[in-house]
């Protein structure tokens, strides 16, 4: 039976990964915001580690995570539907795991933070009021159409709305993906 030390080094960088996740998360949850003193180290890291082990082929898989995890949650960056802490959260992960991890880490977190915002508005019992929200999210996206317009809506109306901190759905998500996928041992 392998050591949990032996376990540690062979997957010291998936292990770095997740740790930070957790870091993340608690910062989200705690304050709403994921820090850049903590994504950009990651995503530079990541880029650094992957030339290192890889070359430059490492680091082309690398950068093509990065931007990967950029794209996939830059959309609704744009429009006011997130902060630009998770959007380089996930960009970091892209920079460490690859886009093929990145991409169903995303995946997991859309699943995972829908299920954590049924449960924020079931627990709050304001089915009515949140469903006239996305109602009314919905009806700008498709009428508004300009990203700085409805960034600049999304950010009036912050105030008054319930967030969800999405670092906490992306790292349950992803810890749930690496244990799934037998990365973490």
């Amino acid at each position: 039976m392998e050591s949990i030390y032996s376990i540690l080094l062979e997957h010291w960088s998936v292990w770095l990964v997740a740790v930070t996740l957790v870091v993340a998360a608690v910062i989200d949850g705690l304050y709403l915001k994921v820090p850049n003193w903590l994504t950009i180290p990651m995503i530079l890291a990541g880029l650094v580690f992957s030339f290192t082990v890889a070359g430059w082929q490492g680091l082309g898989w690398s950068l093509l995570g990065t931007v990967v995890g950029l794209v996939l949650l830059l959309i609704v960056y744009s429009i006011g539907g997130m902060g630009a802490g998770d959007v380089k959260l996930l960009a970091g992960i892209g920079a460490w795991m690859h886009v093929e991890h990145t991409f169903w880490i995303f995946i997991a977190t859309t699943v995972v933070g829908g299920i954590m915002a049924f449960m924020m508005i079931a627990a709050s019992g304001r089915w009515k009021k949140h469903f006239g929200q996305m109602k009314m999210i919905t009806q700008e996206i498709v009428e508004v159409r300009d990203p700085e317009t409805l960034f600049a809506i999304a950010k009036e109306r912050k105030p008054r709305m319930m967030l969800l901190p999405y670092g906490v759905p992306m790292t349950i998500a992803a810890l749930g993906y690496f244990a799934t996928q037998g990365l973490l041992w």
